[in-house]
């Protein structure tokens, strides 16, 4: 199912992947999702070490990929509405908004190298369907974000095109999960 695609648009020179999702949770309980390590684990990529505060120093380290940790920083904490950070060159923007009895979850990542974005555009929609069952306390259909990732990756390839879609997995990725 891949009936939340995320959109490509260009500003500023760099690339720039777009993200809504409406959760059933209130912005506090996402909020922890976003920033705690033991809810972290569950749905993001790397874990977030540092202090979560605008200017902090941060460091990412991957969990089950033999990769390099990377160096970021945090650019804006405003609990529970606003976390901004450098990962390792790519600045990721979670904004929450309240939604009812619910949240918005708007979440934009942007970057220099446009090859790689149907490849990190259905990561991030593997991470935030991963997202939306450890809010749920509910396992997902899926083995991994990898499995997940491996079902949305065409859907990502052609709606960004082929200009977009140039750049693998990393190879220690590769190691990891198994081709792509």
């Amino acid at each position: 199912m891949t009936d939340d695609l995320g959109t490509l648009t260009r500003r500023d020179g760099r690339a720039e992947l777009r993200f809504t999702r409406h959760l059933a949770h209130p912005p506090e309980k996402v909020w922890r999702a976003l920033t705690e390590p033991e809810h972290l684990e569950a749905w993001f990529p790397t874990t977030i070490e540092g202090e979560r505060a605008a200017g902090a120093p941060l460091r990412f380290a991957f969990r089950d990929v033999a990769m390099p940790a990377m160096a970021g920083e945090m650019l804006a904490c405003e609990p529970p509405t606003l976390l901004e950070m450098n990962w390792g060159g790519d600045v990721l923007r979670f904004d929450l908004r309240p939604d009812g009895g619910g949240c918005v979850l708007d979440f934009t990542c942007r970057f220099d190298e446009l090859g790689k974005a149907a490849r990190d555009g259905a990561g991030w929609h593997a991470c935030f369907d991963m997202l939306a069952h450890e809010l749920g306390g509910t396992p997902a259909p899926w083995k991994s974000s990898a499995d997940r990732w491996r079902e949305v990756r065409d859907a990502y390839v052609e709606r960004f095109g082929p200009e977009a879609s140039s750049s693998p997995p990393p190879r220690e990725w590769v190691e990891a999960h198994g081709p792509a």
